[in-house]
């Protein structure tokens, strides 16, 4: 039941809000379902790339997904996030879930000022500022594992010159690619230490947030979202300080 609500709150919350709803993944399976710290940042990737995956499935014939700028974001980002996962195997939890409580005030702040992402008309293709960003963006991915769907896709649009719509279609594969490799490295590390992986309730969590995501998604498009995305920032900021809080103290 609790691996269900969870999921629940993360599919409906990235249907609504889009970027930024993944990074709930972490909490729920941390403090609802009691994941051991290190388990609940290899497992949140993994369910982060298959919500993704899922979302891009319909997206596929659209033509919306520009593949080029898959490989000149998503190929560094692939390389950022392995390394990420290894840099989180070496420093340990604690200072993890400190970055990523940080990550969600970042998260929280960009959420509450949000507004269309656009660029001043047609503008060239910068690929060694994208190459740059989407390996900074893959090792925050692997480090605290979140799909960065709030950063990358400013940089498709402010640096890739895409379209907002082309942007957020490209940024769903992206964040898959990673979240996939950023998981295969955090699993061979934590399996050689004995870690145990409760697959059943990862399971219910990926097809829960795939479901609750086309469920938000469905809403979003009834109602007006800024007010709830404005609460969705605040709620970001208490998680983060209750976060920080269970961390220092």
């Amino acid at each position: 039941m609790a691996a269900i609500i969870g999921a629940l709150i993360i599919g409906i919350s990235l249907g609504l809000f889009g970027s930024g709803g993944s990074i709930l993944t972490v909490p729920v399976l941390l403090y609802l379902l009691t994941f051991p710290a290190d388990v609940a940042i290899a497992a949140s990737l993994l369910i982060v790339g298959f919500i993704a995956l899922g979302a891009t499935t319909p997206k596929l014939r659209s033509g919306l997904i520009s593949w080029k700028h898959v490989a000149f974001f998503g190929i560094p980002g692939m390389v950022g996030t392995y390394a990420g996962a290894w840099l989180g195997g070496i420093l340990g939890a604690t200072v993890q879930l400190i970055t990523f409580a940080v990550l969600m005030l970042v998260a929280a702040v960009s959420m509450w000022r949000k507004r269309p992402v656009s660029s001043s008309g047609p503008i060239a293709i910068q690929p060694l500022k994208i190459i740059l960003e989407g390996t900074v963006v893959g090792v925050i991915t692997g480090f605290v594992g979140v799909g960065g769907g709030f950063l990358i896709v400013p940089a498709l649009v402010l640096l890739g010159g895409l379209a907002i719509q082309q942007a957020v279609a490209t940024s769903l594969v992206i964040i898959a690619l990673k979240s996939f490799v950023g998981f295969y490295k955090y699993y061979e590390i934590l399996a050689a230490q004995g870690a145990v992986f409760d697959w059943n309730a990862i399971l219910i969590v990926i097809v829960g947030g795939i479901v609750g995501s086309f469920a938000g998604n469905s809403i979003g498009k009834r109602i007006a979202t800024q007010g709830l995305q404005k609460g969705f920032a605040v709620f970001l900021v208490l998680m983060a300080v209750f976060v920080l809080w269970q961390q220092l103290s």
